[in-house]
Parts: structure tokens; sequence; C-alpha cells
């Protein structure tokens, strides 16, 4: 079975449209920095390397130094699709983020976004 495209797609190719979507709702890219931090454990600096070396969907969350546990507390609909029902393990990396900057362009306060316990 071949993979799907968005796999082997660079992160940084569809950040700016992450960064944008968050922009035109007044959010910030600094936001958007902080979830893909959140979800994935990179820190800033490594962030940046990741988006200035055009590495690959796949090859980031393979990467990621730990994948934030709470993130299986996301749910909801992307892309005509329940989150929680996918079960390709990379697929479903990417749909969280997706999910999570629909959140923040929605105006979704970031401690909600972020599932912060009160």
């Amino acid at each position: 079975m071949t993979k799907h495209k968005i796999f082997t797609m660079s992160v940084a190719k569809v950040y700016p449209h992450y960064i944008t979507k968050a922009e035109k709702k007044n959010r910030t890219k600094a936001e958007v920095d902080e979830i893909i931090r959140w979800l994935t454990g990179y820190s800033q600096e490594e962030l940046d390397a990741q988006l200035e070396n055009g590495t690959d969907f796949e090859t980031f969350f393979a990467q990621a130094p730990e994948m934030n546990p709470s993130r299986n507390l996301i749910t909801g609909v992307i892309c005509g699709v329940r989150v929680e029902e996918i079960e390709e393990p990379t697929m479903k990396e990417i749909r969280y983020l997706d999910k999570l900057v629909d959140e923040l362009a929605k105006g979704k306060p970031m401690e909600k976004i972020l599932r912060k316990t009160v």
C-alpha cells in the first residue's frame, strides 16, 4: 500500500498555511508554535531546525522528542473524519495538529486547546 501524500510532504510547506489560518483570526505565529511544541515536545530551536531542514511529516512525528500524552483528549471532526476514529498513527498525529490549529483559529483559549486541567 502506498503512503499518503501528506506523509512525505515537508512540514515547512504546510506550516505557513497554519500561520495564515491563525493570523486571519487575530492569533499569532507564537501560538501556533506553542501548539506544535505542546503536541510534539520539540523546543523552539528544534522546531525551527525541522522546518529549516524540510523534514517530512512522517519523520517529523517519528523523531518528536515526546508526543504529549494528553493528545488523546483531542476529539472532533477534521476534514470530515472523526479524529478519534483514525487508525493510522501518523495520520492521527497530523490530524491532531490540524484540529489544534483549527481550534486556535476558532478563538478557543490556549488553556483549552492545550487540554490544561484547571
